[in-house]
């Protein structure tokens, strides 16, 4: 790891990520793209010494509240988050001036914080986004070697629900001539209504590629699936999109799956709910319009 001192912490749409670089390896990592500009190694962990500080200053200067985003770009769990403590600093921050807050992983370190989540929860609203791509572990464990598994996944998803803190899942990338198949499909939707996820966000079936993410993508298939990196090139060349030949299949279940079980699966209304920001109070106002509701049509 490596330590910079940055001048802000927070983006336009009040995203914040405390750390730049990974060491889960996932093979198809976006972050590594060269268009991000990561001037380092992208397992030497860029440390922001000062991101603390310029969070506090700027809750403390924020007029209105919102939700703020953890995740979008570096998992807030790397290893190091277990010796530094940082992610859970920023989330007492967060409690400490009022703020909902949403943060995305695949790791089942989020449970370390599980109390100042909950706590968030009681007066704002805090969401655990998980990322769920494969449903054989095996599997799993060659295409995303350093983190939690997805069965490990499922059971935190399941402990968060069983505390009240409300869970959306990314079903996302499925990778062409992989893990693009029915069975890891129903699999994952297995899970995700097995432990009541609010909502499912998926862009389609496959994967994007760009300079940087496609190079390490392409080495790493070269060494688990040799043969499936020639099969990329002849089928889609250097696209950016990689649509699995199994899409339209695919996507049939899944938002089949999600209608008859009540998930949520429109991508823009997942996105309003993650960025809408809400108190305890507007919970039980919302409780008791409902209550009214159903006694005036009984």
């Amino acid at each position: 790891m490596h330590y910079v001192k940055v001048k802000g912490i927070l983006s336009a749409q009040n995203g914040m990520n405390l750390y730049r670089g990974c060491s889960h390896g996932c093979i198809y990592c976006d972050s590594r793209s060269a268009c991000y500009h990561m001037e380092h190694e992208f397992e030497d962990i860029e440390v922001k010494e000062n991101a603390l500080d310029l969070l506090e200053t700027a809750l403390r200067r924020k007029r209105k509240k919102c939700m703020l985003g953890m995740g979008a770009m570096t998992d807030p769990y790397v290893p190091l988050e277990m010796e530094l403590r940082n992610v859970r600093r920023a989330l007492e921050l967060v409690y400490q001036y009022g703020f909902g807050v949403t943060l995305l992983t695949k790791s089942c370190r989020v449970l370390e914080d599980l109390d100042i989540l909950k706590k968030i929860h009681e007066t704002t609203k805090c969401v655990v986004q998980m990322t769920l791509t494969t449903y054989d572990e095996t599997l799993c464990r060659k295409i995303e070697p350093f983190v939690s598994t997805t069965r490990e996944r499922f059971e935190v998803l399941k402990q968060l629900r069983d505390e009240g803190i409300p869970t959306v899942v990314w079903l996302c990338p499925l990778l062409p001539f992989i893990n693009d198949t029915v069975e890891n499909v129903d699999g994952i939707l297995d899970y995700c209504i097995g432990a009541g996820v609010y909502g499912i966000i998926c862009f389609g079936m496959g994967l994007t590629l760009r300079e940087g993410s496609r190079d390490y993508f392409y080495r790493q298939l070269d060494q688990l699936f040799p043969g499936v990196k020639e099969t990329y090139i002849r089928t889609y060349g250097s696209s950016y999109i990689l649509d699995s030949p199994r899409s339209g299949t695919l996507m049939k279940l899944f938002h089949e799956r999600c209608r008859k079980s009540g998930i949520v699966h429109d991508n823009g209304k997942i996105f309003d709910y993650l960025h809408t920001f809400e108190t305890r109070q507007n919970y039980e106002q919302i409780s008791l319009f409902d209550k009214e509701k159903i006694e005036k049509n009984t």
